[in-house]
C-alpha cells in the first residue's frame, strides 16, 4: 500500500513532470524560436533586437515548458502559488527599477524606430557626436575631441535629437559679407563660380544665393549649397574650402569683406595732470 501511494503520489507525477519538462522545451526550441528569428530576419531588424529576441524567447520557452509540465504533472497548486509569487516580485522590482525599466523600453523603441543608428553624426541638447554603440539601457556617443559620452536612452527618447546625415543630401548655409559700395551682382557670381568649383557640392541641386542682411557694415549674402552623401569630415571639410576659396576670390577681385570697427575722437583735454582725450565712438558707417 506504501508503495503504491509513494508511486502515484510521488514519482508517476515527478516521472510526467520532468518528461513535459524536456518536451515542451525541445519542441518550443526547435519550432517557437527559428520562427521567431525568421520573422525578424525577413524585416530587417537591427542585430541588437535579433539578440534580444533570442534571450526574450529563451526564457518565454522556459517559463512555458515548466508551466506545462506543472500542468501535466497536477501540480496546479504550485502554479497559483509561484503566479503569487511572482506578480509580487515583478510589482516590487517595477517600483524599484522605474529608470532602468524606462531606459530598457526607450532603448527598444530607438532600436525600433531608429531615428539614428550606428555611426550616424547625432546633435541633442549639448552633445555632439557619432553614434557608437546603442545599447537597451544606453547609448554610447564619441565627441569629435575623442570622449565617450554615455546617454540613458529615455533621454534620447525624450528629446529631441538633430541626425545631419539621416539622408543621402544635406543642405548647408553660410552668409558672406560684402561692402555696400560694391556690386551684387558681380559677387554673386564670384560665389557661384567659386561653389562650382569646390569639391563635394553638387551642381543638382544648384547653389543659390539671396540677399537676406543689411547689417551696420556689410550686405549679407546667403549662400545654400548641397552636400552628397555627408558625413562630418566631408561636409565640414567642404563648407570651409568654400569659404576659404570665396574669401580669397573676393579678395583678388577688389570685393570688401567688411567688419565693424570703431574709432575714437575728442578734443584731448587735462586731467590731474594727465592730458586725455574724450572718448566719442564710431562705427564704420559713421
Amino acid at each position: 500500500m506504501a508503495w503504491s501511494t509513494l508511486l502515484n503520489d510521488y514519482l508517476i507525477p515527478a516521472v510526467t513532470f520532468v518528461v513535459a519538462l524536456v518536451v515542451v522545451y525541445f519542441v518550443g526550441k526547435a519550432v517557437l524560436v527559428p520562427v521567431v528569428k525568421r520573422v525578424l530576419d525577413s524585416q530587417g531588424h537591427d542585430p541588437t533586437v535579433r539578440t534580444l529576441a533570442d534571450s526574450v524567447m529563451a526564457v518565454v520557452v522556459w517559463v512555458l515548458a515548466f508551466a506545462v509540465a506543472f500542468t501535466v504533472a497536477g501540480f496546479g497548486s504550485v502554479i497559483a502559488a509561484f503566479g503569487v509569487f511572482a506578480g509580487a516580485i515583478a510589482l516590487a522590482v517595477g517600483f524599484a527599477a522605474q529608470d532602468l525599466l524606462g531606459n530598457f523600453v526607450a532603448g527598444v523603441f530607438i532600436l525600433k524606430d531608429k531615428p539614428f543608428e550606428v555611426g550616424d553624426w547625432i546633435e541633442v541638447d549639448d552633445i555632439v557626436g557619432r553614434v557608437e554603440d546603442i545599447d537597451l539601457r544606453v547609448s554610447r556617443i564619441r565627441t569629435f575631441d575623442n570622449e565617450r559620452i554615455t546617454v540613458p536612452n529615455s533621454e534620447l527618447a525624450d528629446n529631441a535629437v538633430k541626425n545631419p546625415v539621416a539622408y543621402d543630401k544635406l543642405r548647408q548655409k553660410f552668409t558672406f559679407g560684402i561692402g555696400y559700395d560694391d556690386d551684387v551682382a558681380h559677387a554673386k557670381e564670384v560665389i557661384l563660380d567659386e561653389a562650382a568649383r569646390t569639391e563635394g557640392i553638387l551642381d543638382d541641386p544648384e547653389t543659390s544665393i539671396r540677399v537676406t542682411e543689411l547689417a551696420d557694415s556689410y550686405v549679407g549674402l546667403q549662400t545654400r549649397f548641397w552636400i552628397d552623401q555627408p558625413g562630418r569630415a566631408d561636409f565640414v571639410k567642404v563648407r570651409s574650402d568654400l569659404v576659404e576659396n570665396v574669401k580669397n576670390r573676393l579678395d583678388a577681385e577688389g570685393i570688401e569683406m567688411p567688419y565693424p570697427y570703431r574709432t575714437l575722437e575728442g578734443a584731448p583735454f587735462e586731467l590731474d595732470g594727465e592730458v586725455r582725450t574724450r572718448d566719442v565712438q564710431a562705427t564704420a558707417d559713421d
